[in-house]
């Protein structure tokens, strides 16, 4: 798109100055800022930050939830040809160090006090951060750190300042090219240190626009902003899209208020990673398990109908009148009053991404009327590079290449794409530039994967982690993992077994999953690690490793990836102890390194193994939680011969 951020601002607030850009709950109530007054905030707050002294080219941070005013210093930012980078607002300090050295920042905006607490503890390391912004003054009163200032003072300063100079902050945005560096955001560093992905405004509003044109979105649409801005996903759905389509974007009060304010807003546009529609799923078939006999009989019975009608509805397969009707009396008792209860009533397009999403969990949405669809894509590509058209969507592909995307399969199984949203490098790392780029415009995603008949694309795995069994049989730990997270009494896996005999999992229980089931069964506990390693768990987590088996054995490429010995974990796994990513993506060297004492114990036959683990609380504190964790042996199958 031959424009920038700040020049789709002005256009929205030109032609629309009085329609809603956003909203944000505060003190249980929705506040509405029009297109007209964000133009107007920008203004200032771009005014005051050349008065502070940013300037076209600098780097600066933003750091906290969703809200209207982080948006606004992050626009105010680019109008001076500035680059936000925004961080998580859930990393511990001394995970903020880095980048804010990485990208030379001298400027940073920040949430509220303990978002200001952070960055000032990392001050030491990073002296060139002189000035920080913060927005909500709770808690913050008797703060007198040299360069600590309110946002509202900012904002006063740029207001006094547009009044002298009224063409001052015009004049910026002017300046502004669409091959001008937009952002700049953090990978999630899996395998080492976070890597700065910098992208223009040309590949990010190109993306932008090639996914709503795609569905067809417009500014009727009502999004829910409620996912960590610092995540590409987010800001392209609420950031990018949201300027290149003028919808308007809906800011949570709180983290814990979401599930309520989503139904409230009733987005017409969701994004969510398969974790959220995971978690939803649970906590309504938990709900179900304690609902009575007759609405339990009567949910189970109009999802059977759900699920073989539905879905051919809506894949645009003839459904008879009888069936119709059914479906029509299901979708008044049942399925209208769950879409309204998980605050879906309407919307009309909804995406997950991030990592593969079980088929029984994808066709439960889809079954109750949810138009649930995948895409692929990264922080590199600008996320949108396959997308699944409505009636071609299957839980097992994640669709086609969209408008501008070439995409190969090289000799290797990796999948290259070429498109008009790659990344211009990783920031000061050539080295990791030209080992994704290649000198003809080709971008290695690491991924492994091929095209059905169809031609929709299928992801398999990392293309780094498919490995080897000993006996040469195919490794593909992420998809072994995938089909054990369908089930609800799991919450995350981790596999082991390349170049290995045979393959190991250790697992995390989903306590709120297991505790009600525990509840059901009378079977007291006292806590995540004492549930954990109950033997009738274990005889639950049996039977889900035993199900994913009798499905690999189906599989001719997998059929020898069964897992034969599994152990549940008597912690979560976590980000703050670095065993996942900010993304919550797992970091296998690490936990390889860390859980080496029981991959020695399922490896050489043990049937428990004690261990004492160090963990760090969210103060900041550090502690210890040891148990002697148990483990079992799981049945294998025999491969499962396709016909002749």
């Amino acid at each position: 798109m031959e424009t920038t951020f700040p020049r789709l601002l002005l256009r929205h607030a030109a032609q629309r100055p009085a329609d809603a850009a956003m909203r944000e709950k505060e003190y249980g109530i929705w506040q509405t800022l029009s297109w007209g007054d964000l133009a107007g905030l920008v203004r200032h707050l771009a005014c005051g930050l050349h008065l502070a002294g940013l300037r076209r080219g600098e780097h600066m941070v933003v750091v906290g939830a969703n809200r209207p005013r982080l948006y606004a210093t992050m626009l105010a930012a680019q109008s001076l040809g500035a680059i936000p980078v925004p961080l998580y607002q859930d990393a511990v300090a001394a995970e903020c160090a880095f980048p804010i050295n990485n990208a030379d920042v001298r400027f940073a905006f920040a949430e509220d006090q303990e978002q200001v607490d952070k960055l000032l503890e990392v001050r030491t390391q990073c002296p060139q951060l002189a000035a920080i912004f913060f927005d909500n003054p709770r808690g913050l009163r008797h703060y007198r750190e040299p360069g600590l200032q309110a946002l509202d003072t900012l904002i006063e300063a740029g207001r006094t300042f547009d009044a002298k100079n009224p063409d001052a902050f015009r004049a910026e945005v002017d300046k502004g090219h669409p091959d001008d560096v937009g952002a700049m955001f953090f990978t999630s560093g899996t395998t080492g240190s976070p890597k700065g992905v910098v992208h223009t405004h040309r590949t990010l509003l190109d993306r932008a626009k090639a996914g709503a044109d795609f569905d067809k979105l417009g500014p009727r649409e009502e999004v829910l902003a409620y996912l960590p801005p610092a995540w590409i996903g987010q800001n392209i759905f609420s950031y990018a899209q949201w300027l290149c389509c003028g919808y308007v974007v809906n800011c949570p009060e709180s983290a814990a208020t979401v599930t309520i304010d989503l139904k409230e807003i009733g987005p017409t546009y969701y994004f969510a990673p398969p974790r959220i529609f995971e978690g939803l799923l649970t906590s309504v078939m938990i709900r179900m398990e304690d609902a009575s006999a007759i609405k339990r009989w009567m949910f189970h019975g109009f999802m059977n109908v759900a699920r073989r009608v539905g879905l051919a509805m809506r894949a645009g397969k003839p459904v008879g009148v009888l069936d119709r009707l059914q479906y029509g009396l299901g979708n008044l008792l049942v399925y209208g009053p769950l879409r309204n209860n998980l605050g879906m009533s309407r919307v009309r397009v909804a995406y997950t991404a991030g990592e593969a999403i079980g088929p029984d969990l994808f066709a439960f949405y889809r079954a109750i009327g949810i138009n649930l669809k995948q895409l692929y894509g990264s922080t590199e590509t600008a996320v949108f590079v396959c997308m699944q058209p409505d009636h071609q969507v299957h839980s097992d592909t994640v669709g086609v290449p969209i408008d501008g995307v070439e995409i190969e399969v090289s000799d290797t199984g990796e999948i290259l794409v070429r498109s008009p949203g790659l990344l211009k490098e990783y920031y000061k790392n050539p080295a990791a530039t030209a080992e994704v780029r290649t000198s003809d415009g080709w971008y290695r995603t690491g991924d492994a994967g091929f095209f059905d008949a169809q031609g929709h694309l299928k992801i398999i795995d990392r293309a780094k982690d498919v490995g080897r069994l000993a006996d040469g049989s195919m490794f593909a730990p992420k998809y072994i993992e995938n089909k054990l997270k369908f089930f609800p009494y799991i919450k995350e896996a981790v596999a082991v077994g390349d170049r290995r005999d045979i393959v190991c999992v250790l697992l995390n229980i989903d306590f709120e999953a297991v505790g009600n089931w525990a509840e059901r069964h009378n079977l007291p506990y006292a806590g995540y690690t004492d549930l954990a390693q109950k033997p009738e768990v274990y005889g639950l987590m049996k039977d889900c490793v035993e199900k994913v088996n009798a499905d690999l054995a189906a599989d001719e490429k997998l059929a020898g990836s069964q897992i034969h010995r599994f152990l549940v974990l008597h912690k979560e796994l976590d980000a703050d102890d670095g065993e996942l990513t900010r993304t919550n993506k797992v970091r296998r060297g690490f936990i390889a390194e860390r859980y080496q004492l029981l991959l020695t114990a399922l490896y050489a036959g043990k049937t428990e193994q004690y261990i004492d683990t160090v963990v760090k609380y969210e103060d900041g504190r550090s502690g210890s939680v040891s148990a002697t964790l148990k483990i079992m042996d799981a049945n294998t199958y025999a491969p499962v011969r396709a016909a002749a």
